[in-house]
């Protein structure tokens, strides 16, 4: 009976009686059901963080896609705009140089035209100052009718040739 008398003795006795209480209880299957609940819920939580890893890789991969896409049609954008100014500029220059030849036609066809008058204003001028003259040396020097006839024909055939 010594056995009894030891109390790390009673403390193996009651830990067999407490394990057999559990084991009869069944607490054993209740920790493993446990257990396996929480694995099965930490598998549920890595395969949903799996999924929205994919998702996420997805996603950026798709953004990735539609960034570059943006950046192709920016880059098209901005070369039909360059092309289309380039165009413009063109057709202005070409409508310039149109204009400035146009307005240089004109101005010289009125230049022209100021010459044509002023040698006609000149020739016109000029005859009346010889149709003057000539009556005035004819009138000085001729007398009678014969004088005044020859003076009519001849102021008639000097307008007539310069004019």
């Amino acid at each position: 009976m010594e056995f009894f008398q030891e109390p790390e003795n009673w403390v193996a006795v009651a830990f067999v009686i407490f394990v057999g209480v559990l084991l009869y209880v069944g607490a054993h299957k209740k920790i493993i059901e446990a257990l396996d609940h929480r694995a099965n819920r930490i598998k549920a939580e890595l395969d949903e963080a799996r999924r929205l890893r994919d998702e996420a890789a997805q996603l950026l991969s798709e953004y990735q896609r539609k960034q570059a896409e943006a950046e192709r049609e920016a880059a098209a954008i901005v070369a039909d705009a360059r092309a289309e100014a380039e165009r413009v500029a063109l057709e202005a220059r070409g409508k310039m140089e149109e204009f400035v030849a146009r307005r240089t036609k004109l101005a010289e066809a009125k230049i022209s035209q100021a010459e044509a008058q002023a040698v006609s204003d000149v020739r016109a001028a000029a005859a009346d100052a010889a149709v003057a003259a000539a009556e005035t040396i004819l009138r000085d020097t001729a007398k009678g009718k014969v004088a005044e006839d020859l003076i009519a024909q001849g102021i008639a055939d000097v307008r007539a040739r310069l004019n």
